[in-house]
């Protein structure tokens, strides 16, 4: 890795967790994201010059936050300004500035998880919600965010700048709220959460196949939140589903970096030890008798794990499950998932039928009917529908693993192979 790559990743890696550290210090997204550019560009200039450091996080929180220092002072000298600088940032924050940066590596202070249920706050609709916390915990761009959610660039960042604004103006407080307050507050949480986790394993990027890094952290807001609400069943049900998935990780990809299905995944390379915790994590959950979408899902997903192969996987008990989330979350998703499970179970043709009822406009990745309908086409033995069916999916999809895997698939129906 030569050193541009290892700044491009140190920025990718980094960049959430020590924007949320500044503007918990800084209780301004502005300041914050101003600061941290600022200190991005230094390490730019200096690092190929001093030589990479041994903590980039911290060399880049402590440039910023000096940055940011630096620029209230200068709007303390502004006489018609220095009055609500002062209110702002006293002197009590600046050594609480210090004491923070002491326990930067120490993870008594969890930044990132203050900064979501910032993000989260029911004054902002889901939308702001989302866009806004992929944004300043993910550090998605504003491109990949827009791309995610089918809107222009523009749009989405006029959302996010209106969001931020709204968070300044009303004064919401950069905190985990009290336990009265959580209920209104942990839906969204546990959505953006498990966003940011899908974003891992399914990139906006085109050219990026998996960002474990992503997948690492939303696993460990789920333990934080886990532990801040050890009795809500929900939370513990999005833990135990974003492990399950992240056991099976290394076998997503072969040796030369192309995808590979669950149907033919090396299950011997599976984290069967996060598999048993999940297990542990959704018995837990569902013992307290409410049964919630993640419980579900992460329930399906036990069912893949505890399969010793593709042909022992129980279909008709993930079908019947899949039936009961649909009965709770009528998403596209769901009814896609739904159609290909009873496909496995009852037979491709009654997942044909259940497929024409999903509305593709509703999808947020639509090639995903398209290679679902193929599959089931494919399965019936009517190549060349399952062919015209792949073409839409490789000219939909945008990240360029998957298409490479769709541009096979497309080969194997081409020439009948099943």
């Amino acid at each position: 890795m030569n050193d541009r790559e290892r700044f491009e990743d140190a920025v990718r890696e980094h960049s959430g967790r020590v924007l949320a550290a500044l503007i918990g210090q800084f209780r301004d997204f502005g300041l914050a994201e101003d600061s941290l550019q600022e200190a991005w560009l230094a390490a730019a200039e200096r690092w190929p010059v001093d030589g990479f450091p041994d903590h980039p996080d911290a060399w880049v929180l402590t440039v910023a936050r000096r940055t940011g220092i630096d620029r209230i002072r200068r709007e303390q000298t502004r006489p018609a300004r220095q009055e609500a600088a002062h209110v702002q940032f006293s002197a009590a924050d600046l050594d609480e500035l210090e004491r923070r940066e002491e326990r930067w590596h120490s993870g008594v202070d969890d930044d990132r998880l203050r900064l979501i249920f910032t993000c989260c706050h029911p004054a902002l609709d889901i939308d702001a919600q989302i866009a806004l916390t992929l944004r300043s915990v993910a550090w998605l761009t504003t491109d990949e965010i827009a791309s995610a959610f089918g809107v222009s660039t523009a749009t989405m960042a006029q959302r996010i700048v209106r969001a931020k604004a709204k968070i300044k103006a009303e004064g919401i407080p950069y905190r985990v709220p009290e336990g009265h307050e959580l209920p209104d507050r942990v839906g969204g949480v546990l959505r953006v959460v498990y966003l940011v986790f899908n974003e891992a394993y399914l990139s906006s990027k085109p050219d990026e196949t998996v960002r474990l890094d992503l997948a690492d952290e939303a696993i460990r807001l789920g333990r934080a939140l886990a532990a801040l609400m050890p009795d809500e069943p929900e939370v513990l049900g999005l833990l135990g589903l974003m492990m399950v998935q992240h056991a099976r990780s290394p076998a997503r990809f072969d040796g030369s970096g192309a995808l590979v299905i669950l149907e033919d995944q090396d299950r011997t390379l599976w984290d069967i030890e996060l598999v048993e915790q999940a297990s542990s994590l959704l018995e837990n959950a569902m013992r307290r008798r409410s049964i919630g979408p993640y419980q579900l899902q992460a329930a399906i997903a036990a069912l893949h794990s505890q399969a010793h192969s593709w042909d022992e996987t129980d279909w008709p008990q993930i079908a019947a499950l899949y039936g009961v989330l649909a009965q709770i979350d009528q998403s596209p998703v769901v009814l896609l998932n739904r159609a290909v499970a009873v496909g496995f179970a009852d037979g491709p043709d009654q997942a044909l039928e259940l497929l024409d009822a999903v509305d593709e406009h509703q999808l947020p990745r639509p090639h995903l009917l398209n290679t679902a309908r193929a599959e089931m086409l494919h399965r019936s033995h009517r190549y060349d529908e399952a062919a015209d069916q792949y073409r839409l999916a490789v000219e939909r999809v945008g990240n360029l693993t998957e298409r490479q895997h769709l541009e096979r698939r497309l080969d194997r129906v081409e020439r009948g192979q099943s």
